[in-house]
């Protein structure tokens, strides 16, 4: 075993690093405070992600892409998670899925999509079809050669800077021992398409200026060239995503872990109380400890689970089991680290306070914890037949 990076591994953390630092970490707390990203800022920041290189970094090169692998796509993303969601959202990795594009749709969708043409967002939860997401009443009916949307779809991120939105939706049922359930088809929809309408949504406690967003469909007529995929078989490309988005929220959990750590480890050095340093009680020093440890572990958690992924192996356990852990970790050591500086831990001088509401999120969105640990309890017991 070989935990150490290569070289050009440790080039891409201390690039993306850097950037983070100085195109990200001076504009958070306006943002934070006004909740909201002027678009020649976002507009800015995919500039520059570009002249270093990494913008689509996530696909492969045929197709104007970075051709990262999953362990070195999950760093990337590792250390975007220092930086504030609102604004990393413009260091462009589209949606995966985008490769099933075929045809004209690749001219249209996934090749603007790598280059920064244009942005996609991704639509799958309904205000009744969360975990249960084959529980969706956002149907298409098919009228000749169209399908006819009809239903709403919510907590769809970033879809207000979205050129088009990749949206899952029911388009039949077919009978399982569970009783009935949708059959899922993904549609290619555009921005300003006839009965399809983008609107903001709730304003959240995580991630402020990073946008979540209401989308409504009212009789939107899509010909059948804008299907991703096959008809009843969104399912099938859905999947890819999930394990690259569940990954992907491990990876900027031990990221914002990491820079909430570093805070209370110098504070933890340099104030003093009592004639010495608050890092020389066990009360402080011991929390460090074990948050350095939680920390450590998820981030290998992390990195073996896209290291697997890179190998062909099953994944879909690791994956959860990092998911679950990470976003876990997160709180505790934000909430540990808030208790190190005390009072001033909860001012708005310091980052801290953002990251302990942001965490919240993570156990929720993208599967919650209570699904990944259905998935890793399913993984171990099936082979026994339980």
């Amino acid at each position: 075993m070989n935990f150490a990076l290569t070289d050009e591994q440790q080039m891409i953390v201390d690039t993306v690093r850097l950037f983070v630092e100085t195109e990200i970490y001076p504009h958070e707390n306006e943002v934070e405070r006004t909740g909201h990203v002027p678009p020649e800022l976002g507009q800015e920041i995919a500039r520059k992600c570009k002249e270093i290189g990494f913008f689509g970094c996530n696909f492969p090169e045929e197709v104007g892409g970075a051709g990262l692998d999953h362990t070195s796509f999950t760093l990337v993303e590792r250390e975007l998670g220092r930086g504030s969601m609102a604004l990393t959202v413009f260091f462009g990795r589209p949606s995966g899925i985008l490769m099933a594009c075929e045809g004209e749709q690749r001219e249209k969708y996934l090749l603007p999509a790598v280059s920064g043409e244009k942005f996609d967002a991704l639509a799958m939860t309904e205000p009744d079809a969360g975990s249960d997401v084959r529980g969706m009443k956002c149907f298409a009916r098919k009228d000749g050669d169209d399908w006819v949307v009809n239903g709403t779809k919510h907590f769809i991120s970033h879809a207000n800077i979205a050129d088009f939105v990749i949206v899952f939706i029911a388009t039949g049922e077919e009978d399982t021992p569970r009783g009935k359930k949708k059959l899922i088809t993904c549609f290619l929809v555009d921005r300003g398409t006839p009965g399809f309408e983008i609107r903001d949504g709730y304003n959240s406690v995580s991630h402020r200026g990073y946008k979540n967003c209401i989308l409504n469909f009212d009789e939107c007529r899509l010909p059948s060239s804008q299907i991703l995929g096959e008809v009843h078989k969104g399912f099938d490309i859905a999947n890819d995503w999930l394990y690259a988005t569940r990954l992907t929220v491990a990876a900027t959990s031990v990221g914002r872990a990491r820079r909430a750590f570093d805070h209370a480890l110098n504070y933890a050095a340099e104030r003093k109380q009592f004639g010495k340093p608050i890092g020389a009680n066990q009360g402080v020093s011991f929390k460090l400890a074990d948050m350095i440890t939680e920390i450590d572990a998820a981030d290998l958690l992390t990195l073996s689970a896209a290291w697997r992924l890179d190998q062909g192996l099953p994944s879909n356990r690791e994956i959860a089991s990092a998911k679950v852990y990470a976003t876990e970790m997160l709180a505790r050591v934000t909430d540990e680290a808030i208790q190190i500086f005390g009072g001033m831990g909860l001012m708005d001088d310091l980052p801290l306070a953002r990251f302990w509401r942001d965490a919240r999120v993570e156990r929720i969105w993208d599967g919650t914890s209570e699904i990944q640990r259905h998935i890793i309890s399913r993984d171990l017991l099936r082979p026994l037949g339980a």
